[in-house]
This record gives C-alpha cells, sequence and structure tokens, in this order.
C-alpha cells in the first residue's frame, strides 16, 4: 500500500502524518508512508487545502486531521 500525506509542513500536516503513521502500526499493515511538502506535486493531485491524504494514488481524507481510529478505517476497507 502506498500512502502519501500531503501538506506544507503546517501542525495539522505533522498531525495527519503522525496520526497516518501511528494507524499503520497498530492496524500491523505493510504500507509505504511519505510526506509530500512540494506544492507543485500536492497541486497535481488537485488538492486544494491541506492536509491531505491519498493511498494507492486515490485520495481519501482533505482539509482535516481525522482520528487514528478513522484512518485505521479507512485503510482496512
Amino acid at each position: 500500500m502506498d500512502i502519501k500525506v500531503l501538506g506544507t509542513g503546517c501542525p495539522k500536516c505533522k498531525a495527519l502524518e503522525t496520526a497516518t503513521r501511528d494507524a499503520v502500526a497498530e492496524a500491523g499493515i505493510n504500507a509505504l508512508v511519505t510526506k509530500v511538502e512540494d506544492i507543485v506535486e500536492i497541486m497535481n493531485y488537485g488538492v486544494m487545502t491541506t492536509p491531505a491524504l491519498v493511498v494507492d494514488g486515490k485520495i481519501v481524507v482533505k482539509g482535516k486531521v481525522p482520528s487514528v481510529a478513522e484512518i485505521k478505517s479507512i485503510l482496512t476497507k
């Protein structure tokens, strides 16, 4: 599973990255989690509000920081 956290480095972006890494660890998911801070790459996803979470190329969250439980639910669907 390829997971990208899109965000320029604001506190919410950092919180989403931390929550995502925690969710992956708690769920025991084999995933590569990367942080994308390049604004051009973020815009290529069509995201105008960060933070955003992209799983296998699909935007699943944008503009908010879900809980670890919510992220685990998204990742295990």
